[in-house]
């Protein structure tokens, strides 16, 4: 079959498929999942083991793509063909590394016993803070349609009385002596150099004669603080919110960490959600489903008038057309599903069991599903 000159059959396998990870995968989970790979068939690993290393090559070749978005975007629409030839360390790198050089760096640093700062920073400027994760409780209508919350957390903050430095006002860190400023020490092995956060200053390739009374040299505190967290319409159950610079402060003037917000809902006690729909079941009665009626049902945004079809069976759905919960980012909104459930009377009056009797007695021919299932059970039987 000839397919044209604008395309070419590949036997490579799909990148998202060599490292394990779905399409929409966020940055960092490709990173990890790359670093992952990396660290288990890195050559210097895998000495002489062929496998090994045309496993690490595939993983770095689709690192390289995946963690481009340009890249990313030609490959998800054209496949290999989008990215023919400009695969990372299989067929060469080409241009800035990126996000790509920098878990590449991570991955040389662990294996051989150093190691990055976060962004890429020379040790000399410090360490970065942690991040750190807490839990927001929200109701129904606030993850529906959105909100704004303020939230209390203990964290590191920078010290206000040596401003994150770690010295005593009016004096000043000196170059450690060890690795002369550097941060990281440096020795030969074989072929290679190997280096290694400096055990006296760690890492920061400065020391501090003179500590801050009030921190104790360490350039942070502990404090309580409030933060405004503004929850986006349709977020939904367990997902994350990133909060920029919201963490724990870094040391010697590292940046901060950042602050993840995990959204819990609480349950409503009429409506669920399945995505963006939200559900939830009507009663009606018996004499509301065989006659038909009009009735006022609840939604997120007040009560709708709701026509039900005479014949109504227990069970079926109607749907509400954008009734639903809004989706994320303000595209559209998702339906309410009402399910249908008729009742069974149980206490009558004389009056109403007499005219149930009556009507038993000529209903016979108007329930359907019962007069086939019982034609089908006189078959059987005969």
């Amino acid at each position: 079959m000839n397919l044209g000159s604008g395309f070419f059959m590949s036997n490579k396998r799909d990148y998202y498929d060599v490292l394990g990870v779905q399409k929409g995968t966020s940055k960092d989970e490709i990173k990890k999942a790359y670093r992952k790979l990396a660290m288990q068939y890195h050559p210097d690993r895998n000495p002489d083991n062929k496998e090994a290393e045309a496993k690490f090559k595939e993983a770095s070749e689709a690192a390289d793509v995946l963690l481009d978005d340009e890249k990313k975007s030609r490959y998800d629409q054209f496949g290999h063909a989008g990215v023919n030839g400009q695969g990372g360390p299989g067929g060469g790198f080409q241009g800035d590394f990126g996000d790509f050089g920098d878990i590449f760096g991570d991955i040389f640093g662990d294996m051989l016993g150093g190691g990055r700062r976060r962004g890429g920073a020379s040790r000399s400027r410090g360490r970065p803070g942690d991040d750190l994760q807490m839990g927001l409780d929200i109701n129904f209508s606030e993850a529906a349609f959105g909100c704004e919350k303020t939230i209390s957390l203990t964290k590191n903050v920078k010290c206000e009385t040596c401003v994150g430095t770690g010295a005593k006002p009016g004096s000043s860190a000196s170059t450690c002596d060890y690795c002369n400023g550097h941060g990281e020490v440096r020795r030969q092995q074989g072929f290679f150099t190997v280096s290694s956060t400096c055990p006296k200053c760690n890492g920061s390739g400065q020391m501090i004669k003179d500590p801050c009374m009030s921190c104790s040299g360490a350039g942070k505190k502990k404090k309580k603080i409030d933060l405004q967290v503004k929850v986006p319409a349709g977020i939904d159950q367990g997902q994350r919110l990133k909060l920029s610079q919201e963490g724990d402060a870094g040391a010697q003037g590292g940046p901060n960490g950042d602050l993840y917000v995990v959204i819990n809902i609480k349950p409503h006690q009429i409506f669920e959600r399945e995505e963006f729909d939200v559900h939830c079941t009507v009663p009606i009665s018996f004499s509301q489903a065989a006659l038909g009626a009009e009735m006022e049902v609840p939604t997120l945004g007040g009560k709708v008038a709701l026509k039900i079809p005479a014949g109504t069976q227990s069970g079926v759905k109607m749907r509400l057309k954008g009734k639903g919960i809004q989706r994320l980012g303000g595209y559209g909104q998702g339906d309410q599903i009402v399910t249908v459930h008729v009742e069974t009377p149980t206490k009558l009056s004389n009056e109403q069991k007499e005219l149930l009797k009556r009507l038993s007695e000529v209903d016979q021919h108007s329930n359907p599903m019962s007069r086939g299932f019982f034609d089908k059970v006189k078959d059987l039987f005969h």
